[in-house]
């Protein structure tokens, strides 16, 4: 396997970014992997790896290098978090859209990336940032996954932008999640429906918020973890042919 970190310029200044993809059978389709609000960490390198040993091209940014390059969350802080609220809520669909634009540059210059086939996927903060990025790119994304996202339908959310997406969409949502209520997701479920989306929402019985992160103690859900590794690589496989 190769892996870079690089400085990815943007309109903004420099998004310190992971990248791998297998050494060998390039060109590799493209993944780009949004982070969750804990920050950028090995955490998300290990499952941006698991993604791409199977056989693609992996793009994970720091979204929040406008303010840092090297947030992660300290979950015995309490500090940490009001700092991680502050970047998380300081980024929007439009700055992630011109992230992405630097993203697809990127990608559309290495000879080891196959452009033409692009997903997403974002967890928690992200999921929404996928979900409007597939609405954003339309021409560019053909599958976009949120996994346990939040404000996915209502106000401030990107479903405005469902009926512009042309790949498929997946959105995995625990049971129990206090960030993404089920009066949200069912509401998004009949948004779906309403404009044509070709989108599946799936429940993840007596799953919590985080089920997919191994280091998310009291969250993480192994059953509930291999399913959504199931899905994600099931999604990639139809819309990103290798």
């Amino acid at each position: 396997m190769i892996e870079h970190h690089l400085d990815l310029q943007t309109a903004d200044g420099a998004m310190n970014t992971f990248i791998t993809h297998p050494e060998e059978g390039g060109p590799h389709p493209v993944v780009f992997f949004y982070m969750d609000a804990p920050g950028k960490r090995e955490e998300l390198h290990d499952m941006a790896r698991r993604i791409a040993t199977t056989g693609y091209y992996v793009v994970l940014p720091n979204l929040y290098y406008r303010r840092s390059r090297d947030f992660v969350l300290d979950r015995d802080d309490p500090g940490s978090r009001d700092v991680m609220v502050g970047l998380m809520n300081g980024l929007s669909d439009r700055m992630v859209a011109s992230d992405t634009e630097t993203m697809f540059a990127h990608v559309d210059a290495d000879p080891a990336a196959d452009a033409t086939r692009v997903g997403c996927v974002g967890y928690c903060m992200s999921g929404p940032f996928s979900f409007a990025m597939a609405g954003m790119f339309p021409e560019r994304i053909a599958a976009a996954a949120s996994m346990y996202g939040v404000r996915l339908f209502g106000e401030k959310s990107p479903a405005h932008l469902a009926a512009s997406v042309k790949g498929e969409l997946y959105f995995a949502c625990a049971e129990f999640d206090d960030y993404a209520p089920r009066e949200m997701i069912d509401g998004l479920e009949t948004h779906l429906r309403a404009v044509g989306a070709n989108a599946r929402v799936e429940w993840y019985p007596g799953a919590h918020h985080g089920f997919a992160f191994p280091q998310r103690d009291g969250a993480y859900d192994k059953p509930s973890a291999e399913r959504h590794w199931e899905r994600l690589h099931a999604l990639f496989a139809r819309n990103l042919p290798r």
